[in-house]
């Protein structure tokens, strides 16, 4: 990101807030002149007849001097407002381009200090900051020549002072920038915290974590604090210096320019416009400090907002992406390897599923399951090995079309702080029509508990579904996945927070979905009935075939299917006995 490109596009606006700055400032410093003629004309020649028109350009200077200064201003914050305003908005657009990789790096707390206080820093930065920077600059030029002509030297005293105080203040500022950087980086951490605290607040208060999670926050929030007092240090230290400066220069003025009103050297009018200008020239210097302290802060929030934009996608659209005209829903494995920061996560995973089919995976937990749908969306590529769909490499089809050919239901369960329509159409408010939303809820057997809400459909639910049930959230999610009518379907343990009655329904419905579809489940009855059952072990596929020939194998299906309904069997044929007994007690 350079900040210069959002700068040049006004630079329009920028030329003319400087032309008002100029005429400002120029218009400020013919008020000491106006100030000489009143004294050496009217006052001491008694010139009475000219005073009206003193006072009139006196009148003058003070509209014109407010019609430019509010000029300057209004152009800078409506400038500036509209750089921040893009500058936010191109950062999260390139947040949202980058890769799963980058966020599992990245925590929440940063990216959101990143978005709000560093752009508000280069909001101000680019503001009123640099307002003041250039209008400082112009004032100190304009007060320095007219200093002169009145009197080369007694213009000397400032024109030394001056760089010293510039040169204290670029000291000072790469002191306070060493320590901004610590204190963005502590600001992102205490974001972090909080944002982690409130969000599982829950979960805090399950398990009577209060007080420990209160200490972490407290011993963030206390090194912050102890950064923040370390750079009030650094300006206290320095500040005092600009302060008497600024007091000593014009007293130092009025003694030796006094000396030389009384030599004849200089006349009483000139000593006080001098004196003025001395005056004029103080509050610039005693604005240094201020604003290198938040001229840095704007450069170290520019600097981390780069670092960000140094961050590239690792997965990108190819450059000329094959368009299907109609994805069938055809999904292929072929010898897929997947390795992730130097682990294996699958190996040779090969597998062939027809539009309309059904496959389902079952494994351990770590297997490797959800992997296979971050592969297929391409939310990470493979190491080794290809995956098609329609027979074309995913990796040759948009990222748009592909992830648009998937419809997930993810075992983290995400709802928006909106309605439940909104939730379930996703964002796509004119495309999906509301008896089709109605119809995805029937199929997720959530219409029934959504209509006995008060405002049923139209009922905001809190952040991430607070106030639903774990089933209930799940049967939102299914029902979004539904409404996307998409030819893939993948429902990753997307039942686990239901009862078995209700798992049986959606699964019913389900049936009648034409959908293809990969179901990832540690329930057998979720993949009983699908065309194809693969298990993962290790990120390997250990065992696969249908529900009755893997039974027949003996393996880990077999003992995930006794450990989830040995009980029922063996009730079943004692059952079975008991009837055989019957039978020949009554023969």
């Amino acid at each position: 990101m350079k900040l210069s490109r959002y700068i040049l596009k006004y630079w329009y606006a920028y030329l003319l807030a400087l032309i008002c700055i100029i005429t400002a400032v120029s218009l400020d410093m013919l008020s000491p002149q106006v100030t000489k003629r009143v004294i050496d004309d009217v006052i001491i020649d008694r010139d009475i007849e000219l005073l009206p028109k003193l006072l009139l350009l006196i009148f003058i200077i003070g509209i014109g001097r407010f019609i430019f200064q509010y000029l300057k201003e209004l152009i800078f914050d409506l400038v500036s407002s509209k750089i921040s305003v893009k500058i936010r908005k191109d950062l999260f657009v390139h947040i949202q381009s980058l890769s799963l990789s980058f966020f599992d790096k990245n925590n929440t707390g940063e990216l959101m200090s990143r978005v709000k206080d560093d752009v508000d820093r280069i909001w101000a930065g680019s503001n009123y900051i640099s307002m003041l920077i250039i209008e400082v600059t112009i004032h100190t030029g304009i007060a320095l020549y007219c200093m002169y002509n009145i009197s080369p030297r007694l213009a000397i005293i400032p024109s030394v002072v001056l760089p010293i105080m510039g040169a204290l203040a670029i000291f000072m500022e790469n002191k306070l920038g060493k320590v901004y950087e610590a204190v963005s980086e502590e600001s992102a951490q205490l974001n972090l915290v909080a944002q982690e605290n409130l969000s599982g607040v829950r979960t805090v208060k399950a398990f009577a974590r209060e007080k420990y999670e209160i200490n972490k926050f407290l011993s963030h929030n206390k090194k912050y604090y102890e950064l923040n007092m370390k750079q009030s240090k650094v300006f206290i230290k320095y500040y005092p210096y600009f302060q008497f400066v600024t007091k000593l220069l014009p007293l130092v003025t009025i003694v030796i320019g006094g000396l030389q009103v009384i030599d004849g050297k200089m006349s009483l009018g000139s000593l006080a416009a001098f004196t003025e200008y001395s005056s004029n020239i103080v509050w610039p210097m005693e604005m240094l400090g201020w604003l290198s302290n938040e001229f840095a802060a704007a450069v170290a929030s520019s600097k981390r907002i780069k670092k960000i934009y140094e961050q590239k996608p690792e997965i990108t659209d190819p450059a000329n992406p094959v368009v299907l005209d109609k994805v069938e829903g055809n999904i292929r494995f072929d010898k897929v390897c997947f390795n992730l920061d130097g682990k294996s996560i699958l190996s040779d995973i090969s597998f062939n599923l027809e539009a309309g089919k059904t496959i389902g995976i079952m494994g351990a937990t770590g297997a490797g399951k959800s992997s296979i749908i971050n592969l297929l969306q391409r939310f990470y590529d493979t190491s080794e090995g290809e995956i098609y769909l329609d027979g074309v490499n995913i990796k040759n089809l948009s990222l748009k079309q592909l992830r648009e050919s998937i419809s997930p239901v993810t075992q983290d369960v995400f709802l928006f702080s909106d309605t439940i329509n909104e939730n379930i159409k996703m964002g796509k408010k004119h495309l999906v029509k509301h008896d089709e939303v109605t119809q995805a809820a029937k199929y997720a057997q959530a219409h029934e508990f959504i209509d006995r809400m008060n405002d049923g459909y139209e009922t905001i639910v809190g952040e991430r579904g607070v106030g639903l049930s774990g089933g209930q959230k799940q049967r939102i999610s299914i029902a979004r996945a539904l409404a996307k009518k998409a030819p893939v379907l993948v429902l990753d343990d997307s039942t686990s927070a239901l009862d078995m009655e209700t798992e049986h329904l959606i699964q019913k419905a389900l049936a009648d979905i034409a959908s293809t579809k990969i179901i990832i489940a540690h329930r057998i009855s979720a993949v009983r009935y699908a065309d194809e059952i693969i298990i993962l072990e290790d990120g390997r596929i250990t065992e696969r075939g249908t529900h009755e020939s893997l039974l027949q194998q003996k393996g880990y299906y077999y003992k995930t299917f006794m450990a989830q309904y040995g009980d029922f069997k063996e009730l079943q044929n004692e059952q079975k006995q008991l009837n055989k007994k019957e039978a020949e007690i009554c023969l």
